[in-house]
């Protein structure tokens, strides 16, 4: 054992010689055991952005500054000239106090409007991103920042913003934007050529370019899942993860130059060249849309078959298509998101939470999840690893519950308010049991956003509220 109280790889492979880490994937099983045990709480490195991008925030930092001083000065000046003209009307004869307090009104407003109080939003927000750049888009006007060294592609999907892309790796050009104003740097090379003329029109490919300083971009974009194009691609069998008797957890890689774009939320099809494709929601985010996972449970469907049977094996090869479905985030209600998964709908509730937490709009996230599946509840690695590390995440897993009753639970726990909005996903007769109850109870149908999936056949439950009595539970 080390001094650490750890014990040592080669100790183990003295004791057992005939284990090989390389070839038995033993390593990679332990990383993987540990990474579901705990988050991870040491910041992966971050990369600082070009000296040139500090340069010019560090220059707009010092003219905000300025501006402040300059305007509490003014203000300060304004505060001792209507105190003094105070002071007068005190001493004025009472039958002209009307007038001159009129007189004394409509003088304030005129010394108002001549502060040197204009500064735009984005201007009076520069301390918060000396770091980073913000980049607006038109025709949309959406903006988002890019920090480090990130592209300005990924900046853009960690902000859940969909720009056109096809590869993302430099080959396709489906990314090209015009580059209306700022500066950009190029940060890798690309295949895809941009002729001189486009060059000088300013267009570039936002994979492979980050911002030096605040940009205005041209680009295309989609609004919403429907907007996106249903895309074809053969992908490999990454990954094959057995999570009990009846479900499997199977991790698909896209080619580099093929990276699938959708909304969290989304459903694809996939299966076996030849054979029918199997729909299934995504359990991923659409942060990282190369390596897609999905929930596979034991059924009749082709792809199930295969799965189960051991026909599929890492390394195969998959045809995906999508994205479909209209199940997504909405962008109407940010306070309160309260997330509602029966059984395998913890799938598409996962993605939209990923998302949720990458693009940082929301304040507040609920997470309930009930199933009374043979597995139980085999995410919850995951809602535990969020919330250790999240302080406006909190989770509540339950047993088999009637929706019903479900849906009383969580209206005591949430008395309705406007700024709230609940997404729901599981099989299709609980999900709409559960939406007429949370309608029933006082919510709007407008704050509901459902995902009904095919019912599965699962074992009567075998027991309840797994917090019961106990306040939603925590990792």
């Amino acid at each position: 054992m080390t001094f650490e109280g750890e014990v040592a790889v080669h100790d183990l492979l003295r004791l057992y010689p005939s284990v090989s880490l390389e070839h038995e994937g033993a390593l990679e099983q332990v990383r993987e055991i540990a990474d579901n045990a705990r988050p991870r709480l040491e910041p992966e490195p971050v990369a600082l952005p070009d000296a040139r991008v500090l340069l010019e925030q560090a220059r707009r930092l010092s003219a905000a500054l300025a501006r402040e001083i300059e305007a509490g000065e003014a203000a300060r000046g304004l505060m001792e000239q209507v105190a003094n003209r105070i002071a007068a009307l005190s001493t004025s004869d009472p039958a002209t106090l009307p007038t001159a307090l009129a007189a004394l009104g409509h003088w304030l407003a005129e010394a108002r409007a001549a502060l040197p109080l204009n500064e735009t939003p984005e201007e009076r927000s520069a301390p918060a991103r000396t770091l980073a750049a913000r980049v607006r888009l038109i025709p949309s006007g959406h903006s988002f920042l890019v920090e480090g060294e990130e592209s300005l592609l990924e900046a853009a999907v960690r902000a859940g913003i969909h720009l056109e892309h096809g590869c993302a790796s430099g080959n396709c050009g489906g990314c090209k934007a015009r580059l209306v104003s700022g500066e950009t740097r190029q940060i890798r090379a690309h295949d895809y050529p941009i002729g001189a003329r486009e060059r000088r029109l300013g267009y570039l490919l936002t994979c492979a370019h980050t911002a030096l300083t605040d940009l205005t971009l041209e680009v295309g974009e989609a609004r919403s899942g429907a907007e996106l194009p249903l895309q074809r691609i053969r992908a490999n069998v990454r990954r094959i993860e057995r999570l009990g008797p009846t479900l499997l957890m199977l991790q698909i890689q896209t080619p580099r130059n093929q990276v699938l774009r959708f909304v969290a939320g989304q459903r694809a099809r996939l299966g076996r060249p030849d054979e029918p494709l199997s729909e299934l929601p995504i359990a991923s985010c659409p942060c990282d849309g190369r390596n897609l996972r999905f929930l596979v449970r034991a059924g009749d469907d082709p792809l199930a078959c295969a799965l189960f049977a051991g026909r599929l094996a890492p390394g195969q090869r998959l045809e995906l298509e999508g994205p479909h479905g209209d199940f997504g985030l909405t962008t109407t209600a940010t306070e309160t998101a309260i997330f509602i998964a029966c059984g395998d709908g913890i799938a598409p509730i996962r993605s939209l939470i990923e998302q949720a937490i990458a693009i940082d709009e929301i304040d507040r996230y609920r997470l309930y999840w009930e199933t009374g599946t043979p597995e139980g509840h085999y995410l919850a690695h995951w809602a535990r690893a969020l919330g250790d590390a999240l302080d406006d995440f909190t989770y509540t897993l339950l047993g088999a519950t009637p929706a019903t009753r479900l849906g009383a639970q969580i209206l005591h726990a949430h008395r309705p308010r406007e700024d709230q909005h609940y997404y729901l996903a599981g099989p299709r007769h609980q999900i709409t049991a559960l939406r007429q109850a949370l309608i029933a109870g006082g919510l709007s149908p407008a704050q509901l956003t459902a995902e009904p999936l095919p019912a599965v056949e699962t074992p009567p439950p075998s027991g309840g509220d797994l917090g019961r009595g106990a306040s939603p539970r925590r990792g």
